[in-house]
């Protein structure tokens, strides 16, 4: 359901900047999973340029039972630009959910001018796909902008509206990255250094997705995909508890 987007991603990302690939940690690009009714198969690719520095996307594919694709783009440390994050999930043809954002590092007025409410428009336009649900995992106040896309749907929507949505709102994140200026202030990219990894670890604590990588690929490969790949600057809860 959701190869389209992905090839979008692809092709708009690898026609702008001079990509080269970064390292998957062994055994966490590829896995076919036995389990179930239907087979699945998860991949994921990585890469990275002077702008971007880690530009990952995974794509489980569970036939009719579940299709997911799950993106996040990570400016370079240079740049003090929201991350890019992009989560749709398949559970057949109607149990769909969707969710795209810029997601701020900073809450600072300026920094939502600049970046999240040049989103307005385009939200606007897709209001349907603004509804009003709860976050059962997720603080809605931090790392969601109020531009988001977070919607329960259906394919047909998907087709006709959610990814005229995406392709504009993957237009405007690129015409807000052209246009920023890199800093080179050590303090300046060591904030963004801190926001980055705190957006990390907040990520892995929570996210509901590993539980079902678990249910695919078993709980040691899913623990190592989700603090080795998905969230790397992340710490394993029980590292963190030990270490304090």
């Amino acid at each position: 359901m959701f190869v389209p987007f992905r090839e979008f991603l692809e092709k708009e990302f690898g026609n702008r900047f001079d990509l080269s690939r970064r390292a998957i940690p062994s055994g966490l690009d590829y896995l076919v999973s036995d389990r179930g009714r239907c087979p699945a198969t998860i991949q994921s690719w990585c890469y990275e340029c002077r702008e971007l520095r880690k530009i990952r996307y995974t794509y489980i594919n569970a036939g009719e039972t579940a299709q997911i694709f799950n993106s996040v783009i990570y400016p370079s440390y240079h740049y003090d630009l929201p991350l890019l994050g992009i989560d749709f999930l398949a559970f057949g043809q109607k149990k769909i959910l969707v969710v795209l954002d810029f997601q701020p590092l900073f809450r600072d007025r300026n920094y939502i001018d600049k970046y999240i409410e040049p989103m307005r428009s385009i939200r606007d336009k897709y209001n349907d796909l603004a509804q009003d649900l709860e976050m059962k995992f997720y603080d809605a106040n931090q790392y969601f902008s109020k531009y988001l896309l977070f919607a329960k749907t259906d394919s047909e929507t998907v087709v006709n509206r959610l990814f005229p949505a995406y392709k504009e709102y993957i237009s405007l994140y690129l015409q807000l990255l052209e246009k920023a200026t890199p800093s080179s202030d050590p303090e300046d990219m060591q904030r963004i250094v801190k926001a980055q990894k705190d957006y990390d670890q907040y990520s892995a604590d929570r996210d509901p997705a590993s539980g079902l990588f678990s249910s695919y690929f078993g709980h040691e490969w899913s623990e190592r995909f989700l603090y080795e790949f998905l969230f790397e600057d992340a710490v394993p809860l029980a590292t963190s508890t030990a270490k304090r």
